[in-house]
């Protein structure tokens, strides 16, 4: 879509209008423009423009109370109801780190910010809304009926931007290396080496930069010593046992902005559609199993023995959502974890794996 195709920010406007119920993400999608781009045109009809500064964020998030943290990608939403306890900055990675709200930030992808006000009356729902620079969402925050308001404007006027423009550029299309370049093969001696002299999992992401790898990548060329391919139900599969059996787990889902994370037991396992989702009191996931292309069980050394995953993956090589046992640092997994994920059907190895 050229800059001149583009709706402008009142033709944008009239189809919220004409179109309430339907999701801005969808919305946007049938415009042709991004969410971003969405939000943004409502800038003087109930939105402000923010700056995406997590540094400031974090230093008054806490002061909201009670929220709900939304994360999502292409394929999943990830939500926690609970307070943003225990905020860490840093320039490159930020964090929290709540027993409830458990975030992974990286600032760098956080361009675009956004106070979100929709409803009338005594009906308004309040947001805070950031976006990377193609005009995908990173993180939002939704205010609930007794979180702080004083405060939610505290830190909007903290955050407020001079730039109050109802229009944004047009994005630029993502590039995504395939995960089946032969190229890649080049060094899986290395690839094995490195993986199998892991003491840490954090080593992962190093090992993947040194050897301008993806995750997909890595784990499809390592070998099934370290990584096994699992039948395309898996993840649901995974869910129902571990709601049957209350085993706590750890649910990852993010993308290049930020990554959010669910620590416990599930219980209401919903599918619907090709959705599976969650609806337990404080933690709702929702999941398009349809747009997972491969899942994969992998096993990581550590200095306890080694550490399972579950990850599933889209047809451009994206992780969609990621699944752990809960541990603490420093213990070994739990057993009856090992045992689900080794447990879960296989996928034979294509010959060109």
């Amino acid at each position: 879509m050229t800059a001149a195709s583009i709706p402008s920010p009142a033709a944008i406007r009239q189809a919220r209008a004409d179109n309430p119920r339907m999701r801005e993400r969808d919305l946007a999608s049938q415009l042709g423009v991004t969410e971003c781009q969405l939000v943004a045109a409502h800038c003087g009809f109930g939105v402000r423009r923010i700056r995406a500064d997590v540094e400031k964020l974090l230093a008054g998030v806490t002061a909201l109370g009670e929220v709900m943290a939304l994360t999502r990608n292409e394929s999943a939403v990830h939500e926690k109801i609970g307070v943003y306890e225990k905020p860490v900055s840093g320039k490159h990675a930020s964090m929290v780190l709540g027993s409830e709200i458990d975030l992974r930030i990286f600032p760098k992808h956080w361009v675009h910010g956004f106070a979100v006000e929709k409803g009338e009356g005594d009906d308004i729902r309040r947001s805070l809304q950031f976006f990377d620079a193609a005009g995908d969402a990173v993180h939002k925050i939704h205010m609930r009926e007794n979180s702080n308001l004083e405060a939610y404007e505290d830190l909007v006027a903290i955050l407020f931007s001079p730039d109050q423009l109802d229009a944004l550029p047009v994005a630029g299309p993502r590039l995504v290396q395939a995960a089946n370049d032969p190229g890649l093969r080049a060094d899986l001696e290395g690839l094995r080496a490195r993986w199998s002299g892991m003491t840490d999992v954090h080593q992962f992401v190093g090992i993947l930069r040194d050897l301008d790898l993806t995750r997909r990548q890595a784990v499809e060329l390592v070998g099934s010593d370290f990584a096994w391919r699992l039948a395309d139900d898996a993840v649901p599969a995974l869910m129902r046992l571990a709601a049957n059996e209350q085993l706590p787990i750890m649910c990852f889902v993010g993308n290049g902005g930020c990554i959010q994370i669910h620590s416990g037991p599930i219980t209401e396992i919903k599918p619907m559609g090709p959705w599976i989702n969650v609806m337990d009191p404080t933690f709702h996931l929702h999941l398009r199993t349809d747009r997972i292309t491969d899942v994969w069980a992998v096993r990581k050394p550590n200095r306890d023995g080694h550490v399972s995953s579950i990850e599933a993956y889209g047809a451009d090589g994206s992780m969609i959502i990621q699944f752990f046992g809960k541990r603490k640092e420093g213990t070994d997994e739990r057993p009856d974890w090992r045992s689900l994920v080794e447990g879960l059907p296989r996928l034979e190895r294509s010959s060109a794996a």
